[in-house]
Formats: structure tokens, sequence, C-alpha cells
């Protein structure tokens, strides 16, 4: 089954589709929508394509990628379909807007955190880097996925110290496998719970702003 998603682009204010510019394709949380990201990236949408992506399941009042069995736990058709499917809109986005596809970066929260670590792992050089705000990394992705070569791969990730839903193990050991991976790995921790203070979202801001300006100067990714 295809899947159509709703979406919002923010596009900077003097647009040029002449122009090639840095996209960030932002997923939200569980029971959240697009909305929610946009607001998180409003200090960015001059310098880059801002686009939220709106899960296609019902959650609540809101919306969802793909539904679970338990914490931690996808169930495994929602999963896998979402992700073929967001790398779909992803290429077909890059085709639209004037998006430059050496600087493609995926932020997420929560769930949306899961599918930007995954994306990237499967997609591996096309996706420039990531922000992975509180997520983890499903069992059956790192055993069965076929995981693509992300040496160069610009990695930020964050987590909260008290959160009650992921513990913060989570985002140690999301650390420990991308350090394994990528020699660009930023990894912070933060006195929050569940969700994104505003120290967390000044410092992946900065990121992922310095690391876009990097790219393109010829520096190479952050570390």
């Amino acid at each position: 089954m295809s899947i159509d998603y709703i979406y919002d682009v923010k596009l900077p204010d003097e647009y040029n589709p002449e122009t090639k510019y840095p996209v960030i394709f932002a997923l939200h949380g569980l029971g959240s929508n697009e909305h929610d990201m946009l607001g998180l990236l409003s200090n960015l949408s001059n310098d880059f394509i801002v686009i939220g992506i709106r899960g296609h399941l019902p959650q609540g009042s809101g919306f969802a990628y793909f539904h679970i069995k338990s914490i931690g736990n996808p169930i495994r058709e929602h999963f896998d379909q979402s992700m073929q499917q967001l790398e779909q809109f992803i290429e077909m986005a890059t085709t639209q807007y004037a998006i430059d596809p050496a600087r493609r970066y995926l932020l997420g929260f929560s769930q949306g955190a899961v599918l930007s670590m995954c994306l990237a792992l499967t997609m591996g050089e096309r996706i420039k880097g990531i922000v992975a705000l509180n997520g983890y990394i499903p069992t059956f992705v790192k055993d069965e996925y076929q995981i693509q070569s992300i040496t160069n791969l610009s990695v930020f990730i964050s987590h909260g110290e008290h959160d009650p839903i992921f513990p913060k193990q989570l985002g140690d050991n999301n650390h420990e496998f991308f350090r394994q991976l990528s020699h660009y790995v930023t990894y912070i921790t933060y006195p929050s719970a569940h969700g994104v203070s505003l120290e967390n979202q000044q410092d992946f801001t900065r990121w992922i702003r310095q690391d876009a300006a990097a790219q393109i100067s010829g520096k190479g990714a952050l570390q």
C-alpha cells in the first residue's frame, strides 16, 4: 500500500529555486504531528528547507508512523512500511524542491528519532546527518536490515537523563552503536525527561547549522 504523507514545507524567505539548499526532514513523536517539530526548527527556517512529515496512522489526538506492541517493540509491518515510504518521500521531495542532495538531514523526536536513526542506517551516504532526540534502534533493524556504510554520517544524539519512557541507557546504546560506524558522533544528555529542553534545542540548532556550513565549505563533518 502506498502512503500519501501529509506534510508542511517551510522555505527560506528569499527562496530561489535556482539555489540548492540544505534540507531537514522532521519526524514527530507518537501522538504528535508535524507542527510540533516545525516549532522546534523555527530558528533554522531561513537557512534550510524544513519539511515536517505527518505520520499516516491515527494515534489519540495526533498521529504515528507505526504502532507498537510494547515500548521498544514496533509492529514490524507498520515499521517496515514506513521505512520504505519515508525513503521514497525523501527522494521525491528532493526532486520537487531546490534541495542539495549532499546536505539532507533527518531530525526526529522519540518515534521520529527511531526512524531518523534507522533511515540513516539503510540510506547510507544519501543522508548527510541526523539529529536523534530520545530514541532507540529496534533490535530487528540491527540484526536483519541491510546497514549501509555511514563512515561520514554526521550524528547528533541526545537523551533525557530522567526519561521515564525511554531510559537513558537507550541513549547510551545509540551512542555506542553509531560510534562504531561513524567518525562524527556527538552525544549529549540533559537533565530532562521525555522532551526537548531549550538547551537541547539550542545545541542541535547550532550543531546542524555548523555541520551544513562545513559541508559546503569542504571542511567535512563535525566531530
